[in-house]
């Protein structure tokens, strides 16, 4: 069963990073509404994900609580160490892929702050911004 939620958790990672992937070259090109489409399906890979990882976390306790004696690796088998290590690699992979869309959001988002701070300049008043009434690019006469 241990090796069944390890194969899955694996193919929980692999989609999750090829869609952060996908999610990295949209961002590039500066197409969102295929990201915001993904949005759903990654959340749901990311629970199953979760629920996975119990489930393994649960097996492993099972395994060491009925046989308090011996030390984990000697109760798992070739594969299941084959698999913990993929896990991890994974795991490493989807950690790498995650920073490199992070850079590429807050890049964009403080291209985005900056442009619509041009269009309506704010300033504080107190603890709020509110926008100032001088505009450098947007005039709007009536």
């Amino acid at each position: 069963m241990l090796s069944h939620h390890l194969e899955s958790a694996l193919s929980d990672l692999k989609d999750l990073i090829k869609i952060t992937q996908s999610d990295i070259e949209d961002i590039k090109l500066a197409q969102n509404d295929p990201q915001f489409e993904r949005l759903s399906l990654k959340e749901e890979k990311l629970k199953s994900f979760e629920n996975k990882k119990a489930m393994i976390d649960h097996e492993i306790s099972k395994m060491m609580t009925t046989n308090p004696d011996k030390e984990l690796s000697s109760l798992l088998n070739e594969q299941q160490h084959k698999l913990l290590d993929d896990l991890k690699v994974e795991l490493n992979n989807l950690r790498d892929v995650n920073k490199k869309y992070a850079k590429l959001v807050v890049l964009v988002s403080n291209v985005y702050n900056s442009f619509l701070e041009r269009l309506v300049p704010t300033e504080m008043q107190g603890y709020d911004r509110v926008a100032s009434k001088e505009s450098t690019i947007l005039k709007v006469r009536v």
